[in-house]
């Protein structure tokens, strides 16, 4: 039983020594949102405020779509920023879920696991694990490595040998998972602060637009009009951004549960395995 503790006690070790790469991403995040922010003001000022998108340059008289977003306010370059952070991540997660998803379906490799399990052939199982190279085989990769050494171990029961496979199964998820979910809180939080955002800069610019009617005495229905199609502009890159963020955020979320499912499964076999194959 000492042993085991041992084990378990040793499983903080690897998650101690990830705070610092975590600090890191921090910074990393920062430093991407902020580079965001300066292109969504350098397209607001170089291209939505270029002279061709004007009849009257000076006026900034709109003669089209990209004109008529250059009124939309300062709150647009925020829009235009919070829709590029959304892009970024949107690539930077898939590359990684592509990636953990491994070469081979997740249910596929277990019963190629299962098959080498009862033939007693723990290599091949771990060969199955280089194959797959994904989070779901690296998991499994170091349960297997776990279970050969119990093989030949001949100090703990049969009941200790399990909780030990059981116990470096759950410190290689709890390394594994994180890698997965992190800055999906980034779309998560776009979903919602893009339309706010969106909703924001619409009233914001309804109020300068009837300001100015107010100011000017006898109101211009077509000036209002005008005052008020642009400050919808920003409410529709807000929704806009809000809905791909969404679904992307889905599907990814999707896609990890399935990783899940396929990590619990590899755990449970291996465990019984080990139970039925070496009591």
């Amino acid at each position: 039983m000492a042993d085991v503790k041992t084990a378990t006690a040793n499983s903080g070790t690897p998650r101690a020594a990830g705070k610092p790469k975590n600090s890191n991403n921090f910074w990393i995040n920062l430093v991407i949102v902020l580079v965001c922010i300066a292109i969504g003001f350098t397209i607001r000022s170089f291209v939505l405020g270029n002279p061709a998108n004007f009849s009257d340059p000076e006026r900034h008289v709109p003669i089209n779509f990209l004109g008529n977003m250059y009124l939309g306010g300062y709150v647009v370059p925020m829009l235009i920023a919070m829709f590029i952070v959304m892009l970024v991540f949107v690539i930077e997660r898939a590359v990684t879920i592509i990636k953990a998803t491994g070469k081979t379906n997740g249910g596929e490799f277990v019963r190629k696991v299962q098959y080498h399990l009862a033939n007693k052939n723990v290599d091949a199982a771990i060969a199955e694990c280089d194959k797959q190279s994904g989070s779901v085989g690296n998991v499994m990769k170091a349960g297997l490595v776990k279970y050969k050494e119990m093989i030949t171990d001949t100090e703990l029961t049969t009941e200790q040998k399990v909780m030990s496979i059981h116990n470096e199964i759950e410190e290689a998820t709890a390394l594994e998972l994180p890698m997965l979910e992190k800055n999906l809180v980034f779309l998560s939080t776009i979903t919602s602060a893009a339309t706010l955002l969106g909703l924001l800069g619409t009233v914001i610019g309804m109020i300068t637009a009837f300001a100015a009617m107010s100011a000017a005495g006898a109101p211009d229905p077509n000036k209002l009009a005008a005052g008020i199609s642009e400050a919808l502009y920003n409410t529709a890159l807000g929704i806009g951004t809000s809905f791909i963020a969404m679904l992307f955020y889905n599907l990814f979320t999707t896609i990890l549960d399935g990783i899940n499912y396929s990590i619990d499964e590899s755990g449970f076999t291996l465990t019984q395995s080990f139970a039925a194959q070496y009591k």
